[in-house]
């Protein structure tokens, strides 16, 4: 159920690796497949394309909008018509992802907002099904290294 005045997902992770690794998966196609899809594009300039097509259906589309590296990393987002995914308009809605290293470890905030009210639930749900993928990702490969 939808909070009252709630008109954003945003959650908190800590991960056990650097920003500058956790920056990775967020901005390296190869990286993002790891964890969150089945194939990706990325153009890591204001305006660039950010396309990831989701492993469990549906295929987001946005654009960057800011880079700060290893801080913060801003793109717009949005899900191309199929019958697999919402009704959000490519690019519509925006998803902040700030990096702040604490320890050793990195303390990722992820905030998306402009979602209609009535798909925050699943956009909740997406983001917390996905997040821990991320760690798992990321600390796996840190462990390796």
């Amino acid at each position: 159920m939808i909070e009252p005045g709630r008109d954003a997902v945003e959650q908190t992770v800590r991960i056990a690796a650097r920003p500058q690794t956790v920056w990775r998966y967020w901005t390296e196609p190869e990286r993002m497949c790891d964890w969150w899809a089945v194939a990706a594009e990325v153009d890591l300039r204001p305006g660039g394309l950010y396309w990831v097509d989701i492993a469990e259906g549906g295929t987001m589309r946005g654009e960057v909008v800011e880079l700060v590296p290893y801080e913060r990393f801003v793109f717009t987002f949005g899900w191309e018509k199929s019958n697999l995914a919402p009704e959000i308009v490519p690019g519509s809605t925006v998803v902040e992802v700030t990096f702040v290293e604490e320890a050793g470890d990195t303390v990722m905030t992820l905030r998306h907002t402009g979602l209609p009210r009535t798909l925050i639930d699943s956009h909740h749900a997406g983001w917390g099904h996905h997040l821990p993928l991320l760690i798992a990702a990321v600390e796996a490969a840190n462990k390796e290294a």
